[in-house]
């Protein structure tokens, strides 16, 4: 006797009617009135550069004859620039090293005394912590320019006045910086790995150098970057702490250039506007590059504070 096995049925295949998954796309969602707000922003911060790397290119004669945001007929850069660091025995070249060493050197120190300061109020508690703290951040407030004559009537008791050192102190103290160092310090340094190095028979001032101050990069930088455009760029506190034009830094040496092209002084060209437009522009030339070399480090700070552990 056979027996005979039933033929094997198909599964039913799945029909149209179905409801299939929807996919949901994403879409980009653009303001139009801020669109046009950021564009407005831009052109307010790149139209004073444009300006001045066009200007730069330009005789004195086509500042005044030419428009301001196009080239002249005969473009001069090369020329501007030769003549700006031969202009009175290459006395530009003296003020642009006088201003490398004020703000290189007050740039490591202040970030430097910010990350101590930062960390130790971070990490230590003490009596009177939190009042100490609050005069930084009341210290924030003060304009610098508030401080100046006093600074200088200090400086001119201690016999500091025309040195290098009557701009270089007042650039060590950087309230925002140690507040900023603070805040930073008190998430970037954690508790558990002090607490290891201690146990481990590490000194305080160890534990800052080798450990605390590698996971402070990104804050430290700021600082320093921070520091370093601002006495870079400093013009007033150099304006009434210096008398002697060979320790001017480029900001003051520029700015009496112009008072000799306006006066018409002695030694002063047909040129000399243009020179003094021309070195404005060489002296930004250093603070782009050095934006450009440590954005890096900017940018590993970011990432770092945009991950919740």
């Amino acid at each position: 006797m056979t027996t005979t096995t039933p033929p094997a049925t198909t599964a039913p295949k799945a029909t149209a009617a179905e409801p299939t998954p929807r996919r949901t796309r994403h879409r980009s969602r653009r303001s139009t009135p801020l669109t046009i707000a950021m564009l407005a922003a831009l052109g307010y911060f790149l139209l004073p550069l444009c300006w001045l790397l066009i200007a730069s290119t330009k005789s004195t004669q086509d500042l005044f004859n030419s428009f301001g945001l196009w080239f002249s007929h005969a473009p001069q850069l090369l020329t501007n620039i030769k003549e700006t660091f031969t202009q009175d025995d290459g006395v530009f070249v003296h003020w642009l090293l006088n201003t490398a060493l004020y703000a290189v050197v007050s740039a490591l120190g202040a970030a430097l005394l910010a990350a101590a300061g930062g960390y130790g109020f971070a990490k230590f508690r003490f009596r009177g912590d939190r009042l100490a703290f609050n005069l930084v951040l009341g210290a924030v407030m003060v304009p610098t320019t508030a401080l100046a004559i006093p600074t200088y009537l200090l400086f001119a008791k201690a016999g500091l006045v025309n040195t290098p050192w009557a701009i270089i102190l007042p650039s060590l103290v950087n309230p925002f910086g140690l507040y900023l160092m603070r805040i930073y310090a008190a998430d970037a340094v954690p508790d558990s790995l002090l607490e290891a190095a201690r146990i481990d028979g590490a000194g305080e001032a160890r534990i800052f150098f080798r450990i605390a101050l590698r996971l402070l990069g990104p804050g430290l930088v700021t600082v320093l970057l921070f520091t370093l455009v601002a006495t870079w760029n400093n013009y007033f506190l150099p304006l009434i702490m210096l008398n002697d034009p060979s320790l001017y830094p480029i900001t003051v040496g520029l700015a009496s250039w112009a008072a000799q092209a306006q006066n018409g002084g002695a030694g002063a060209s047909s040129d000399m506007l243009a020179l003094v437009v021309t070195g404005s522009l060489l002296s930004i030339v250093p603070l782009v590059v050095a934006f450009l070399m440590l954005q890096r480090y900017w940018q590993s700070g970011l990432a770092a504070g945009g991950v919740k552990q």
